[in-house]
């Protein structure tokens, strides 16, 4: 069937809908508007060590909040049919 490509070369790129609205998919996936995401920052995060070989957050607020955006993160990537 051979490969499509969605350019117009123009220096700026290509964009993919032009409103939230607009219904985007990959890989087959259905089509969806653009999503919304909870987190909108990760707490400042500094890895600590706990004894030599084990490394942690400094409170578990910092753990938490890294565990929710990357689960939201993995929603949307799943959501764009980018990741299952």
């Amino acid at each position: 069937m051979g490969v499509k490509y969605l350019t117009d070369q123009g220096p700026d790129g290509t964009c993919l809908g032009t409103t939230s609205s607009d219904l985007v998919a990959f890989f087959g996936a259905d089509p969806v508007a653009q999503q919304s995401i909870t987190v909108t920052t990760v707490e400042t995060t500094v890895a600590v060590s706990t004894t030599s070989a084990i490394w942690g957050f400094s409170t578990s607020t910092q753990a938490n909040k890294v565990i929710v955006a990357v689960d939201e993160i993995l929603k949307l990537l799943a959501n764009l049919g980018l990741g299952a």
